[in-house]
């Protein structure tokens, strides 16, 4: 049996999404209980040189949502990059979940040598399909969502390795 680039894409997306915002939501409610200001969190880093937690999940969303459109052959819808608030941030999560759930295994399976290319600072890089899924999108989509986590983590927050994977 094979595995599609739908069942590969927006399924493990939605999931991973769906984890950030239940990790954002520990962060929040630890926040409240300990009285400390979310922005402590939102704007944490790891190191200094790193980007802070709210940056990690703008990456996030707008791989996620980039990699459906992408597959699907479609434009991407763009985000601005305002939330500054736990609020704001689920609410941006809960969009691109919505946005990644109006796609259907038609738009996407077929899509493994679809030319998919990026408008990096350093030019242009040309994917197949295939190659832009499993070499880019998952593997940066994680490195975020790791990023976060650890930067939550490192500030205190009760999370674990359930809470990054979720429930089954």
């Amino acid at each position: 049996m094979s595995i599609s680039m739908y069942q590969a894409s927006v399924p493990v997306l939605v999931r991973g999404l769906t984890n950030l915002q239940n990790i954002l939501g520990k962060a929040e409610a630890h926040a409240a209980e300990k009285q400390i200001d979310p922005a402590v969190f939102i704007n944490g880093r790891l190191f200094p040189d790193m980007l802070p937690l709210v940056r990690q999940v703008y990456i996030t969303t707008d791989t996620a949502k980039g990699c459906a459109a992408r597959l699907a052959g479609v434009e991407p819808p763009k985000y601005e990059d305002v939330e500054v608030s736990f609020e704001e941030l689920h609410a941006r999560i809960q969009k691109t979940i919505d946005y990644l759930k109006e796609f259907n295994a038609q738009q996407i399976d077929g899509s493994e040598e679809r030319q998919v290319t990026l408008k990096m600072r350093s030019g242009p890089v040309e994917f197949t399909g295939l190659n832009y899924l499993l070499q880019f999108v998952l593997p940066n989509f994680y490195f975020h969502i790791t990023t976060a986590y650890g930067i939550l983590r490192h500030n205190g927050v009760e999370v674990g390795k359930l809470d990054f994977l979720g429930g089954r």
